[in-house]
């Protein structure tokens, strides 16, 4: 199986990467991943590999991730992501995170088929209530404003959470 490489680097104290990350929404609930590592839960999704469209890394992502192939309704958001991390892998960087974000069509059914692992533990899917995502340490911000609003086109999202300060504008 020959190696891929995710389009992304690091450099002195400064990291860099290209994400495709989906939007996975059933009744009133969106997924997210989350782990025993890290104390928060994120979007579905990952880096994109070198010579890989984000359409086709988001594909594989959500399969990877969740077990089951869901079909990409449209790109809705390109996210611009400045924070530094404090734990993990990325402890101690200053991070910049550049995200395709897709909405993924419904399938009609919460039931996932996720055998996924990162950093070396299981990954596990949680369905969180859109209604309550403020009542939850998840990434991105702004996932609840953007799943309770109107929408025209694809939407472009800065968001700087360094220095302990979450900025954000659309």
């Amino acid at each position: 199986m020959k190696k891929e490489y995710n389009c992304g680097f690091t450099n002195d104290n400064k990291w860099f990467r290209y994400r495709a990350a989906a939007i996975i929404v059933e009744g009133d609930s969106v997924l997210f991943a989350g782990n025993s590592i890290d104390d928060y839960y994120y979007s579905i999704g990952g880096g994109v590999h070198m010579g890989e469209t984000a359409e086709d890394a988001v594909k594989r992502e959500v399969f990877e991730e969740t077990g089951v192939h869901y079909e990409i309704d449209h790109l809705a958001i390109i996210h611009e992501n400045f924070f530094d991390e404090n734990q993990g892998a990325l402890k101690g960087l200053d991070c910049h995170e550049l995200a395709f974000y897709y909405l993924m069509k419904p399938r009609g059914t919460k039931e996932l088929n996720s055998h996924s692992t990162t950093q070396g533990v299981e990954e596990k899917m949680h369905w969180l209530p859109i209604a309550d995502l403020d009542k939850y340490k998840s990434f991105p911000i702004f996932m609840k404003d953007y799943l309770q609003s109107e929408h025209n086109g694809i939407e472009h999202i800065v968001t700087d959470e360094r220095n302990g300060k979450v900025v954000w504008e659309k």
